[in-house]
């Protein structure tokens, strides 16, 4: 039987952090990488369509889940100082408008070399899935083949169970005695009425804000980009909204999305600019809406306040008028059902917060166990905040997880 100081099961983002960094504050011990798929860093490489999104500067303004929890990792390893680490790596990054963190490459491979080839004095074991954990006396033995002094647990939650998150850590969590939250996908497409979604394939609409509502009481809200696919809707602002909808779905009463598509013009800006076009007739229906929105968005939206598609504009009614404008700032479609955990970013839900250190990522459960990233239940925004969310947490359990 193998024996190390640090087994790091999950070669990803939060456990080649805790391992990169455990070695260079410890490089005495003998440090260990366990990842069941054939590489390392598989999962990076689809982040970010491709350019992975790595951080955002505004993490500090919250946008997670157990937010209380995540605060001390996030502060011991800020996002400064998770430049500061990739820097060291050799690798440089820019900030976009927004505030999202990209390399300068614009490529996830870079992140993933960076990482990998930062990996010398650590051995990394590949093609190996870790599927039973016995603390025996201060020891962990993994699948009666290697030892540890300390475990750090980084092996990701359910989400794209493609790139290698197959939620087979939670499984090694509760047989060393810790709890699960249930597990919801999140940044996840919404599957909704294709009635209405199906004409507007391919729409995007850049500034939305997009509420989910049951039973006439609002669930959540977010805003930003969205874009509609022939079975839904897509694009950041629906995705933020999946894990509400997948904690409410189980509550008597339909879920409807109600989307306010031009949020920056008012109500009655909305119908002084409608009855400009109607006093001009200059358009037929099919253009009357497009100095605001995208052709298939306004006919979509005409069709829903029951206005005629045919005839002259000038006969536009004041009534249609304001149904139209209400249809543009209240456009509402059924929500059925998310695209689940095959198509979701991220995980919503795990290692219960109640029984981890959040100042040290330790098992208060198990001594010397620790845990980092996905696998434990915080969850965070579009946009780069859940992998400083891997970093931060991989990093402090790094540090503290292989402090002698």
């Amino acid at each position: 039987m193998k024996s190390f100081d640090v087994i790091i099961t999950g070669g990803c983002a939060s456990g080649l952090a805790a391992a990169i960094n455990a070695h260079r504050l410890y490089p005495q011990l003998k440090i260990a990488v366990i990842e069941k798929l054939p590489r390392v860093c598989k999962k990076i490489l689809a982040t970010g369509n491709g350019r992975c999104n790595l951080s955002n500067e505004n993490t500090d303004c919250g946008g997670y889940t157990n937010a209380d929890f995540a605060k001390f990792a996030l502060n011991r390893y800020s996002v400064e100082k998770t430049i500061a680490f990739f820097s060291s790596l050799g690798l440089i990054t820019y900030t976009d408008s927004e505030g999202r963190i990209y390399p300068v490459s614009n490529t996830a491979a870079s992140v993933a070399d960076a990482l990998r080839f930062n990996l010398d004095g650590i051995e990394v074991i590949t093609d190996f899935a870790v599927t039973s954990v016995i603390k025996k006396n201060d020891t962990f033995i993994l699948n009666d083949k290697y030892r540890c002094n300390k475990l750090i647990i980084a092996a990701g939650g359910k989400a794209s169970p493609s790139q290698g998150s197959d939620g087979s850590g939670y499984s090694l969590a509760k047989s060393l005695g810790h709890t699960v939250t249930p597990l919801r996908p999140a940044l996840v497409p919404l599957v909704a009425d294709q009635a209405i979604t199906k004409p507007l394939k391919g729409v995007r609409i850049h500034k939305a804000e997009i509420t989910l509502e049951q039973n006439g009481k609002k669930i959540a809200s977010s805003h930003g980009e969205i874009l509609f696919t022939d079975n839904g809707i897509s694009g950041i602002a629906a995705m933020e909204l999946a894990s509400s909808f997948e904690k409410n779905k189980e509550n008597a009463g339909e879920i409807t999305a109600v989307i306010d598509l031009v949020p920056d013009m008012s109500f009655d800006k909305t119908v002084e600019y409608i009855s400009a076009l109607r006093n001009e007739n200059k358009r037929n229906f099919d253009f009357l809406l497009t100095g605001i929105l995208p052709k298939a968005a306004g006919i979509a939206v005409l069709k829903k306040s029951g206005v005629l598609l045919t005839g002259e504009i000038k006969k536009m009614t004041a009534k249609e008028i304001s149904v139209t404008a209400e249809s543009i700032h209240n456009f509402r479609i059924k929500v059925i059902k998310t695209k689940g955990f095959d198509c979701a970013q991220v995980t919503s839900g795990g290692i219960s917060t109640n029984e981890i250190n959040g100042e040290t990522m330790e098992s208060l459960i198990c001594k010397n166990l620790f845990f980092a990233g996905e696998i434990i239940d915080v969850d965070g925004k579009c946009g780069g905040f859940n992998l400083q969310w891997a970093w931060s947490s991989g990093l402090t359990a790094g540090e503290l997880g292989g402090k002698v």
